[in-house]
């Protein structure tokens, strides 16, 4: 194995499964889904941008393998019941049974509707991630949460389901908008944040090859993160406890992103700022020290992601976070940080003090 190429694995019991991480791989797909699940044809569920950019070379690296490519339009919006809906039809017309297999070609997007059309038709059949944007790679395509949005809360319909197999090639990361790979960076701080603080001061150490995308340190990030997540998800599946900590910045972030109608904010730009507001309210609350939330919010800008909440009012917020999957009788659980590295789960917090650091980013005050 050379240092471009690393294998992990997730271990759950029958249901592991290996994540590959190597530039290139596309062209060894096929033999490496034969082997992990052996179905007798795929559909390729991917989104123009990609198909563009990168079906061909997928195309020619699933040689001997039968497979269909299913094209939907790109963005968040169409991750819903309606476009689920529309994918069952299409796999019913072309004949999709149980020894089937679904190839989630894309970003979070497309893995998260392509997984929850897996995990639902005909009870679920196999399928298999290849990320194609840094936010996938790095957090979304590993650990069986699939998931479309209900228009009150993003990914409230859900399943977990994990896949056979994960295929991530960080050579096709160079052909992705620098906005949409600054917002998977923001996954990285996280990963950091919540449990390896020597990644995050590797990460204030190289943010110059990080905007560079310097392969190495591409790879570098994509494979430490994986493996911070594969053990995360080894020791909670189904996030009945540790899991939680992989929402750090999410109960904020997923609020703003439904309040926006998911057109202002990229996903990982929403977590940006939802970290910080978790980073102050703690710091606010006595938890976390000012100089650390500074270490975080200074990384954050230098990385060139957002710090501030759009002009959208607190209330909103504050009735929006209620709806989210992970509130208790209508409160709101945070995941609130300690220390670089280290972070608690289920904290419960006044809606007064969560409208004080709000405002105090930007949100309009309440009415």
């Amino acid at each position: 194995m050379t240092a471009h190429r690393t294998a992990l694995r997730v271990e759950l019991g029958a249901r592991s499964y290996r994540i590959h991480i190597e530039p290139g791989i596309l062209s060894r797909a096929g033999r490496l889904i034969a082997e992990a699940a052996d179905p007798d044809r795929a559909f390729v569920i991917t989104n123009p941008v990609v198909e563009r950019r990168h079906g061909a070379a997928l195309r020619d690296g699933l040689r001997g393998l039968p497979c269909e490519t299913v094209v939907v339009p790109a963005g968040e919006r169409q991750k819903g019941l309606r476009r689920a809906s529309r994918l069952y039809d299409e796999l019913l017309a072309r004949g999709a049974d149980r020894r089937c297999g679904v190839i989630a070609f894309g970003g979070g997007v497309i893995g998260d509707l392509a997984g929850f059309v897996a995990a639902t038709y005909m009870r679920g059949i196999a399928y298999i991630q290849i990320p194609t944007t840094l936010l996938a790679q790095v957090d979304s395509s590993v650990g069986g949460k699939v998931a479309v949005d209900h228009p009150k809360a993003k990914n409230l319909i859900g399943a977990f389901f994990q896949p056979r197999l994960v295929l991530a090639d960080p050579g096709v990361l160079r052909s992705l908008p620098a906005r949409e790979y600054r917002a998977g960076l923001a996954e990285v701080v996280k990963h950091g944040l919540i449990a390896d603080a020597e990644l995050f001061g590797w990460l204030e150490r190289n943010c110059g090859p990080l905007r560079r995308r310097d392969p190495d340190a591409i790879t570098h990030v994509v494979r430490r993160s994986c493996q911070i997540k594969a053990e995360v998800v080894r020791r909670d599946e189904r996030e009945s406890g540790l899991r939680a900590i992989l929402n750090f910045g999410h109960t904020v972030g997923h609020a703003l992103e439904t309040l926006t109608g998911y057109r202002t904010l990229r996903h990982g730009e929403a977590v940006a700022i939802g970290m910080v507001a978790a980073s102050r309210l703690a710091q606010a609350l006595g938890r976390f020290p000012m100089a650390e939330a500074d270490r975080l919010e200074r990384l954050l800008k230098t990385l060139s992601l957002p710090v501030r909440i759009p002009p959208v009012p607190a209330d909103d917020v504050l009735r929006v976070m209620r709806s989210d999957k992970k509130a208790v009788d209508g409160a709101p659980r945070f995941v609130l940080p300690r220390a670089i590295g280290s972070v608690a789960i289920g904290a419960e917090v006044r809606p007064e003090e969560i409208a004080r650091v709000l405002t105090d980013l930007g949100a309009l005050p309440r009415g």
